[in-house]
């Protein structure tokens, strides 16, 4: 059973029995709850706990509980209004014990929302203008062959998103997210201002060739520069994609059915302005790249993320800024310390256990309950005889004792890994659209209206143009009919959406093998290098991709917003852009191993035969064998997540509804 003893009462009474949980595996379990009282917080040792519980009667234990639930009830209101006004800082603030500005009046709401989305939205125009066009770029600016190109984007975009970890780390411990997004989005400026000197100055690129079979590859110092730029461009990334939307729900009362309805609005015109900005980057800026200059379409993108600098910085003293108060990382890292030293502690003993509990640093963000998964790890909150505390009621050893919060937090991101791993093949599968498919395009027929030529960057707007169409036909004719159907009236599940995510990965690579050997047929019989065959072929694929990402994309984010408390916000965005790296260094890897295998398998020793993946002609390689093992690896990824996946999505689901989760009273 589980017993929660608040430092006030511990002194009189040592622990206070609660009936016995269902859900719990442990015979007796006693939580101490640490407070800011010094004097009475004290590890509570198996006999004393018995012979001191034996002094009271029911009655007067049940006394204990009342008056306790009253107290915590009237001190409810004024811990969060407290809360409330500690976290409204300014910057210039941010970094001080005094934690609040009293020249900020009103700091926050919908006036902080024009700076915080004109912010995000001009720097997702600038990211997507780069990102869209990188192969390309490589490709005619570098004279890089496509296996190069197409490595070299992957690992980029892998890059960029694995070190929002780092962002996520520096931002809970150190800086604070309002000076993560600022010191983050001056190293993009300065990454995007070296590629636009890149494109700029001939001298830092080679020179520029007709034939791309006999261009001349770059010097090794012009990678060196375009690669810093790219780590700069990675590095400032990392900063912005985790931490801006958390910053934006910081401005607002989550408490309140108010503050929630706003949130809820919030996410609506954030993904607004980041549609605005990826069609405008998919269609004017890459445009410009493509047909007019290569420096003015990374000039504008750089001019775009100063000025959202600029914005960024007008509503500075509008914020509310909350104070960095530690990083998940290192307290993981002190649950794995913690539980490998009580490692051969038995739970389920008769014996009785004392857990340390430490109240959750910001109240408004809720308290995490004890669960009975991954129990091993729960060992770590156990108080032995070799633990002490300090003046404050807190273990002196931090790597020894851990609190319940801090083995919740470390569950719950173990719990969230098979749903996870799950969105990396789907993501795999829309990898290829915006590398393998934008090669397609080039040496497809690109002609449109006249004499106007669609860029091959700017063919991923057809999967957005099919995110636009599909998601108002959901919310009003598909999602209210599902439920009329269903019998519970939930009507389409997560589960369902994840899975159909999924299915449509294995489409979309299917049709992409199918158009690539059609497009490679229609060009080695006319004897050209562009493909007499139209772009629109290369739709289907895009469109698919689209759907993957509503069904998978969306479906990871929500699952991760469910699963993890506001306190862990930014950690449940940095593991989603963890799965769009993995999902990029997973392409990369199997892009090299099936050309070298299939290179070697030509038994060509002069090395001519390019492979399936290899040289500058992709009439020469075989990309549509290349897409039907990505789909063969999504038919894998469905089996998997038919039989073991989607059980932890139902299983989370009831946990959602009761037993688990955040508990707004301590």
């Amino acid at each position: 059973m589980v017993n929660r003893v608040s430092n006030e009462s511990l002194s009189s009474l040592s622990s206070v029995q609660e009936p016995p949980d269902d859900n719990a595996d442990h015979d007796n379990v006693s939580i101490i709850i640490s407070s800011d009282s010094p004097s009475t917080i004290a590890p509570t040792t198996e006999n004393s706990q018995n012979n001191i519980s034996n002094r009271f009667s029911s009655s007067l234990i049940n006394q204990v509980i009342k008056e306790e639930e009253q107290e915590e009830e009237e001190q409810e209101g004024i811990n969060k209004r407290k809360m409330l006004k500690k976290r409204e800082t300014s910057p210039d603030e941010l970094l001080n014990d005094d934690g609040y500005d009293p020249n900020v009046k009103k700091a926050g709401g919908w006036k902080t929302m024009p700076y915080i989305i004109g912010n995000e939205t001009f720097e997702k125009l600038a990211s997507m203008s780069l990102t869209a066009n990188m192969t390309v770029y490589l490709r005619t600016q570098y004279n890089m062959d496509g296996l190069t190109s197409v490595s070299i984007a992957s690992i980029w975009g892998g890059t960029c998103n694995i070190t929002t970890l780092l962002g996520a780390f520096v931002s809970d411990a150190y800086l604070g997210r309002y000076w993560t997004l600022l010191t983050a989005s001056i190293i993009y400026f300065l990454g995007m201002g070296m590629m636009t000197l890149t494109a700029a100055i001939p001298y830092l690129r080679p020179p520029s060739c007709d034939k791309l079979t006999i261009c001349q590859e770059p010097e090794k110092w012009q990678l060196a520069v375009l690669f810093v730029a790219l780590v700069l461009l990675s590095l400032g990334a990392g900063g912005i994609r985790p931490v801006n939307i958390a910053f934006g729900v910081d401005q607002f009362d989550v408490t309140t059915e108010k503050g929630k309805k706003q949130v809820e609005s919030f996410y609506n015109w954030y993904y607004w302005g980041f549609t605005i900005a990826l069609i405008v980057a998919l269609t004017i800026v890459v445009y410009i790249q493509n047909n007019i200059s290569w420096a003015w379409g990374l000039a504008i993108p750089t001019a775009v993320i100063l000025l959202s600098i600029v914005i960024f910085l007008i509503g500075s003293k509008l914020y509310i800024c909350v104070k960095p108060r530690g990083s998940v990382f290192i307290d993981v890292a002190k649950v794995i310390s913690a539980a490998l030293r009580k490692r051969k502690i038995k739970l389920k003993s008769t014996s009785d256990h004392t857990l340390f509990d430490n109240p959750p640093r910001d109240p408004l963000e809720g308290n995490l309950c004890l669960t009975n998964r991954f129990s091993c790890l729960t060992k770590a909150a156990v108080i032995t005889d070799q633990d002490s505390f300090n003046d404050q009621g807190l273990p002196t050893n931090g790597w020894r004792l851990c609190s319940v919060q801090q083995v919740e937090q470390f569950k719950c991101i173990l719990s969230v890994m098979p749903v996870w791993i799950s969105g990396i093949a789907c993501f795999v599968c829309m990898d290829q659209q915006s590398t393998q498919g934008v090669l397609q395009a080039i040496q497809s027929d690109t002609r449109f209206i006249r004499n106007f030529h669609v860029p091959p960057g700017s063919m991923g707007i057809a999967g957005m143009i099919t995110l636009s169409i599909w998601i108002p036909m959901y919310e009003h004719l598909v999602l209210p009919l599902s439920r009329k159907m269903s019998k519970d009236g939930v009507g389409i599940t997560l589960k369902h959406r994840l899975g159909a995510g999924i299915v449509m990965s294995i489409l979309c690579m299917v049709v992409a093998g199918i158009v690539e050997g059609r497009r490679r047929d229609s060009a080695l019989k006319n004897h050209t290098f562009i493909a007499p065959m139209s772009f629109a072929w290369l739709i289907p694929q895009y469109a698919l991709s689209g759907m993957t990402e509503v069904f998978t994309g969306v479906g990871i984010m929500e699952f991760l917003a469910k699963q993890f408390p506001p306190s862990m916000r930014t950690l449940a965005g940095s593991l989603f852009f963890l799965s769009l790296a993995c999902a990029s260094y997973v392409s990369s890897f199997l892009i090299n191993l099936i050309h070298k295998i299939s290179h070697s398998a030509s038994g060509d020793p002069d090395g001519s035969n390019p492979g399936w993946l290899g040289g500058t002609d992709l009439n020469k390689n075989k990309l549509d064998y290349y897409y039907f093992i990505v789909a063969g690896i999504c038919v894998l990824n469905l089996l998997y997540y038919i039989f073991f996946a989607s059980r932890y999505v139902e299983t989370s689901n009831k946990k959602d509804e009761g037993e688990r989760d955040v508990e707004l009273d301590s």
